[in-house]
This record gives structure tokens, sequence and C-alpha cells, in this order.
């Protein structure tokens, strides 16, 4: 469906420690039903709330938390994702969960 994203200047690639926070977290919020239509069912939860997890990590997220990550679903990934940006509070909060230095905010 959607490929991989990666790009080397972006500072989410090698975290991915948002995707990895809580099972809870990545909730569909404000995506309209036609944006919702494009995750791949095997990416939705069976609440159809919010992204599948395993664990507490969702689904669509590739790679080892803090070496080298990516989203599979990265051009229509939901909103929440989307908001998260890095060195704000959230990142910072996920970041800490693993172990990982804050990043500076952008």
């Amino acid at each position: 469906m959607t490929a991989t994203h990666h790009d080397p200047d972006n500072p989410c690639q090698p975290c991915g420690a948002c995707c990895s926070y809580s099972r809870n977290w990545p909730r569909f919020t404000i995506e309209d039903d036609a944006a919702l239509d494009l995750i791949p069912d095997k990416f939705v939860n069976e609440r159809l709330s919010g992204m599948r997890c395993d664990g507490e990590r969702c689904s669509a997220l590739t790679g080892v938390i803090g070496e080298a990550t990516a989203c599979g679903i990265y051009e229509i990934r939901p909103d929440v994702c989307r908001t998260c940006q890095p060195g704000d509070p959230e990142c910072a909060m996920a970041r800490r969960k693993f172990g990982l230095p804050a990043l500076p905010a952008t």
C-alpha cells in the first residue's frame, strides 16, 4: 500500500519512541472517514478507534526503537501521529520511557 518513509535528516527516524509509548496513544480523533478508509485494516484496532498495537507498539512501526525506525503508513498516518513533533512534551515523555535523551524543541 504505502511505502515506508525514510528521511535521514529527520530526528524521528532513529527513535520511534512515540510510536511505542502506549497502546492508548495512537487513537483516531479528527480524521474524516475518507482518511481513515486509507489505513489498511490490519493496522486498525478492533474497536476501530485507533491504530492496532503489538503490546504498546504501533503495528505500523518497523525497526528498532532508538536505532532505526520507520512508519509503514507514513503518508496516511493518523492526525495524532502528525501532531507529535520532535522535542515537544509528548516526544520528551516517550523518549524518557526508552532512556533516550530529549530532543531540542523545533
